[in-house]
Protein backbone atom coordinates (compact mmCIF):
# COMPACT_ATOMS: atom_id res chain seq x y z
CA UNK A 1 0.00 0.00 0.00
CA UNK A 2 1.65 3.12 -0.96
CA UNK A 3 1.68 5.78 1.51
CA UNK A 4 0.43 8.61 -0.73
CA UNK A 5 -3.03 6.85 -1.01
CA UNK A 6 -5.76 7.85 1.31
CA UNK A 7 -7.02 4.96 3.37
CA UNK A 8 -10.44 3.88 1.48
CA UNK A 9 -11.17 2.26 5.10
CA UNK A 10 -10.12 5.63 7.10
CA UNK A 11 -12.48 8.19 4.79
CA UNK A 12 -15.79 5.97 5.75
CA UNK A 13 -14.79 5.87 9.24
CA UNK A 14 -14.85 9.88 9.32
CA UNK A 15 -17.99 10.49 7.45
CA UNK A 16 -19.47 7.50 9.92
CA UNK A 17 -19.89 10.15 13.15
CA UNK A 18 -21.04 12.78 10.62
CA UNK A 19 -23.76 10.80 9.61
CA UNK A 20 -24.87 9.62 12.78
CA UNK A 21 -25.00 13.82 13.83
CA UNK A 22 -27.07 14.86 10.55
CA UNK A 23 -29.21 12.01 10.91
CA UNK A 24 -29.85 12.55 14.72
CA UNK A 25 -30.04 16.24 14.00
CA UNK A 26 -33.15 15.76 11.09
CA UNK A 27 -34.91 13.37 14.06
CA UNK A 28 -34.80 15.95 15.66
CA UNK A 29 -35.73 18.87 13.78
CA UNK A 30 -38.87 16.53 12.49
CA UNK A 31 -39.87 16.01 15.96
CA UNK A 32 -40.02 19.38 16.76
CA UNK A 33 -41.86 20.41 13.77
CA UNK A 34 -44.08 17.16 14.53
CA UNK A 35 -44.98 18.77 18.01
CA UNK A 36 -45.34 22.50 16.65
CA UNK A 37 -48.26 20.63 14.59
CA UNK A 38 -49.97 18.18 17.25
CA UNK A 39 -49.83 20.94 20.60
CA UNK A 40 -52.32 22.80 18.78
CA UNK A 41 -54.59 20.81 17.19
CA UNK A 42 -54.72 18.57 20.21
CA UNK A 43 -55.68 21.78 21.66
CA UNK A 44 -58.32 22.79 18.94
CA UNK A 45 -59.93 19.38 19.00
CA UNK A 46 -60.14 19.21 23.32
CA UNK A 47 -61.39 22.32 23.08
CA UNK A 48 -59.37 24.24 25.21
CA UNK A 49 -59.61 27.38 23.77
CA UNK A 50 -62.42 29.43 24.75
CA UNK A 51 -63.72 31.58 22.35
CA UNK A 52 -63.64 35.11 23.80
CA UNK A 53 -67.35 37.15 24.35
CA UNK A 54 -67.12 40.81 24.91
CA UNK A 55 -69.98 43.78 25.44
CA UNK A 56 -69.29 46.25 22.76
CA UNK A 57 -70.84 49.97 22.39
CA UNK A 58 -71.80 50.37 19.16
CA UNK A 59 -73.32 54.08 19.83
CA UNK A 60 -75.73 55.84 22.05
CA UNK A 61 -79.08 55.03 22.42
CA UNK A 62 -80.60 58.60 20.92
CA UNK A 63 -78.67 57.43 17.43
CA UNK A 64 -81.00 54.87 16.64
CA UNK A 65 -84.74 55.89 15.79
CA UNK A 66 -87.76 53.11 16.96
CA UNK A 67 -88.41 50.92 13.68
CA UNK A 68 -84.95 51.43 12.11
CA UNK A 69 -82.75 48.99 10.75
CA UNK A 70 -78.79 50.16 10.55
CA UNK A 71 -75.49 48.37 10.28
CA UNK A 72 -72.93 49.05 13.40
CA UNK A 73 -69.07 47.68 13.37
CA UNK A 74 -67.23 46.55 16.14
CA UNK A 75 -63.94 45.03 16.53
CA UNK A 76 -63.90 41.13 16.66
CA UNK A 77 -64.40 39.48 20.47
CA UNK A 78 -60.76 37.95 19.97
CA UNK A 79 -58.73 40.12 17.25
CA UNK A 80 -55.18 38.60 16.60
CA UNK A 81 -52.49 41.40 16.55
CA UNK A 82 -51.93 40.90 12.96
CA UNK A 83 -55.55 40.97 12.18
CA UNK A 84 -55.63 44.55 10.81
CA UNK A 85 -58.58 45.35 9.46
CA UNK A 86 -60.10 42.33 9.06
CA UNK A 87 -60.42 42.40 13.17
CA UNK A 88 -63.48 44.79 12.19
CA UNK A 89 -66.80 43.52 12.12
CA UNK A 90 -70.18 44.42 11.77
CA UNK A 91 -74.16 43.47 12.98
CA UNK A 92 -77.57 44.80 11.98
CA UNK A 93 -79.12 46.33 14.97
CA UNK A 94 -82.65 46.83 14.55
CA UNK A 95 -84.54 49.24 17.09
CA UNK A 96 -88.04 47.53 17.63
CA UNK A 97 -89.68 49.71 20.47
CA UNK A 98 -88.04 52.58 22.83
CA UNK A 99 -86.22 50.10 25.42
CA UNK A 100 -85.73 47.26 22.75
CA UNK A 101 -82.86 46.37 20.41
CA UNK A 102 -82.54 43.15 18.10
CA UNK A 103 -79.31 42.84 16.91
CA UNK A 104 -78.58 40.23 13.87
CA UNK A 105 -75.50 38.66 12.29
CA UNK A 106 -74.52 40.40 8.56
CA UNK A 107 -73.39 36.74 7.75
CA UNK A 108 -76.06 34.86 5.46
CA UNK A 109 -76.76 31.50 7.41
CA UNK A 110 -76.19 29.61 4.31
CA UNK A 111 -72.39 30.36 2.64
CA UNK A 112 -72.00 33.58 5.11
CA UNK A 113 -72.34 35.94 2.32
CA UNK A 114 -72.75 39.28 4.02
CA UNK A 115 -76.69 40.47 4.15
CA UNK A 116 -77.95 43.40 3.40
CA UNK A 117 -81.03 45.97 4.39
CA UNK A 118 -83.45 46.49 1.51
CA UNK A 119 -85.41 49.27 3.85
CA UNK A 120 -88.32 49.36 0.98
CA UNK A 121 -88.96 45.99 1.17
CA UNK A 122 -88.38 45.37 5.29
CA UNK A 123 -86.31 42.46 3.97
CA UNK A 124 -82.70 41.32 4.36
CA UNK A 125 -81.18 39.84 1.31
CA UNK A 126 -78.35 37.43 0.71
CA UNK A 127 -76.67 38.65 -2.71
CA UNK A 128 -74.86 35.23 -3.22
CA UNK A 129 -77.67 32.80 -3.43
CA UNK A 130 -80.80 34.89 -3.30
CA UNK A 131 -81.42 34.28 0.27
CA UNK A 132 -84.00 36.19 2.26
CA UNK A 133 -84.83 37.11 5.64
CA UNK A 134 -87.68 39.35 7.02
CA UNK A 135 -87.12 41.75 9.84
CA UNK A 136 -87.09 39.53 12.79
CA UNK A 137 -84.54 37.48 10.91
CA UNK A 138 -86.37 34.70 10.28
CA UNK A 139 -86.11 32.99 6.60
CA UNK A 140 -88.38 34.13 4.12
CA UNK A 141 -87.24 32.09 1.16
CA UNK A 142 -83.75 30.71 -0.53
CA UNK A 143 -81.66 28.26 0.69
CA UNK A 144 -80.43 29.69 4.17
CA UNK A 145 -80.99 26.87 6.39
CA UNK A 146 -82.10 28.76 9.99
CA UNK A 147 -82.86 32.99 11.18
CA UNK A 148 -80.09 35.07 11.00
CA UNK A 149 -77.64 34.72 13.83
CA UNK A 150 -78.66 37.23 16.88
CA UNK A 151 -76.40 38.68 19.63
CA UNK A 152 -77.77 39.48 22.78
CA UNK A 153 -77.94 43.41 23.78
CA UNK A 154 -78.45 45.75 26.32
CA UNK A 155 -78.08 49.38 27.31
CA UNK A 156 -76.01 50.61 29.61
CA UNK A 157 -75.10 54.46 30.56
CA UNK A 158 -77.07 55.57 27.55
CA UNK A 159 -74.85 53.20 25.06
CA UNK A 160 -76.23 50.38 23.29
CA UNK A 161 -74.37 47.39 23.46
CA UNK A 162 -73.72 44.00 21.36
CA UNK A 163 -72.40 41.02 23.35
CA UNK A 164 -70.13 39.58 20.79
CA UNK A 165 -68.61 36.36 19.97
CA UNK A 166 -67.34 34.03 17.31
CA UNK A 167 -69.75 33.33 14.84
CA UNK A 168 -70.86 29.47 14.74
CA UNK A 169 -69.93 27.27 12.40
CA UNK A 170 -71.98 24.71 11.24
Amino acid sequence: MNPDEPCPDCAAAEDLPRRRFLERLSIAAGAIGALLVAVPSIGFLLGLRRPTKVWRAVGNVGDFRVGSTTKVAFQDPSPLPWAGVTANTAAWLRRSSETEFIAFSVDCTHLGCPVRWLPGANLFMCPCHGGVFYADGTVASGPPPRPLTRYPVRVMNGQVEIFTSPLPIT
